[in-house]
C-alpha cells in the first residue's frame, strides 16, 4: 500500500511539474496549446518537430525552462518505473496483484480527471502564474488576456498554398481588416520575418501568416479557395462583419 501511495504521489508531482512548465512557457509568449505540448514533450522526453524546437531553443528563457523539464522528467521516469516495480514486487501473494493494479488504475484515472478538469486547470494555472510572476523574472506579459484569446478570438498560423485565395495578392488587395482579420506577421519560406506588415506587402505561396481574429472566420479563411468562390466568400465575410457594427451605430428612433 505504501508503494502504491508513493507511486501516485510521484505521478501527482510529475503532472504538477508539467503544468508549471506549461504556464511558464505561456508567460514567455507561447500559445497555451503550444506551451502544453512543449512542456509534456520535454518532461516525457518524446521530442518535438524541428520548427517547433527552433522557437524554443532560440529563446533563452524557454530554453532554460525546457532544460529543467528534461532534467526533472528523466528523474521522474526513473522514480515512476521504480515505484511501479515495487508496487507489484512487494506483494507476497500473487493474488494481491489484481487489487493493486485496480488501485493503480483508479488512482491514475482520478489524477487524470483532476488535472484534466477545466475548472481546476484554470485555478491552478492562475495560482502558478501568480507564483511565477512573484518569484521569477520571466516575461510575464499576458498576451492571451491582452488579445482576449478566449472563446471566439484566437491567433492562428496559416500556411499559404498556391491554390488558395490568399496567394499572390497584397494585403491591401486582400483587405482582411474589413472582415475582422488582422495579419500580425509573415514568415517567408527563406526564413525572414515581416512584422506588422502593411498594405503593399505581398502574400506569397509558402508564406506562414500569423493572423488574429474570430476563430470561425480564421478557419474559413484558411480554407478559402482561389477564384470567384473565394471572392464571394470574402464579400460575405465583409457583410457579416459590418452587420453587427452597423447595429451599434444606429440610434433608436
Amino acid at each position: 500500500m505504501i508503494a502504491l501511495v508513493s507511486l501516485l504521489l510521484v505521478l501527482s508531482v510529475s503532472l504538477l511539474i508539467m503544468r508549471v512548465g506549461a504556464v511558464a512557457l505561456t508567460l514567455t509568449g507561447l500559445s497555451r496549446e503550444s506551451a502544453r505540448f512543449q512542456a509534456q514533450s520535454a518532461f516525457l522526453g518524446v521530442g518535438f518537430t524541428t520548427r517547433e524546437s527552433e522557437h524554443v531553443v532560440g529563446h533563452p528563457v524557454r530554453r532554460r525552462i525546457i532544460m529543467w523539464l528534461m532534467l526533472l522528467g528523466n528523474a521522474g521516469v526513473v522514480v515512476t518505473v521504480s515505484g511501479l516495480i515495487l508496487v507489484f514486487l512487494s506483494a507476497t501473494d500473487p493474488g494481491s496483484w489484481l487489487p493493486r493494479a485496480a488501485g493503480l488504475f483508479a488512482g491514475a484515472g482520478g489524477l487524470w480527471l483532476v488535472f484534466g478538469s477545466r475548472t481546476i486547470d484554470r485555478h491552478l494555472s492562475r495560482m502558478i502564474g501568480v507564483a511565477l510572476r512573484h518569484w521569477t523574472d520571466l516575461d510575464v506579459r499576458d498576451y492571451a488576456s491582452l488579445l482576449r484569446l478566449a472563446g471566439e478570438f484566437s491567433v492562428i498560423e496559416m500556411r499559404v498554398r498556391p491554390d488558395e485565395w490568399l496567394a499572390g495578392k497584397t494585403l491591401a488587395e486582400l483587405n482582411l481588416r474589413s472582415e475582422g482579420a488582422l495579419v500580425l506577421g509573415i514568415e517567408r519560406t527563406d526564413g525572414s520575418y515581416v512584422g506588422a506588415p502593411r498594405g503593399p506587402t505581398a502574400v506569397k505561396p509558402g508564406d506562414l501568416l500569423i493572423v488574429y481574429g474570430r476563430t470561425s472566420r480564421l478557419r474559413e479563411l484558411d480554407r478559402r479557395p482561389a477564384g470567384s468562390d473565394g471572392d464571394r466568400a470574402h464579400r460575405e465575410a465583409v457583410g457579416s462583419q459590418r452587420a453587427p457594427e452597423e447595429s451599434f451605430t444606429k440610434v433608436p428612433g
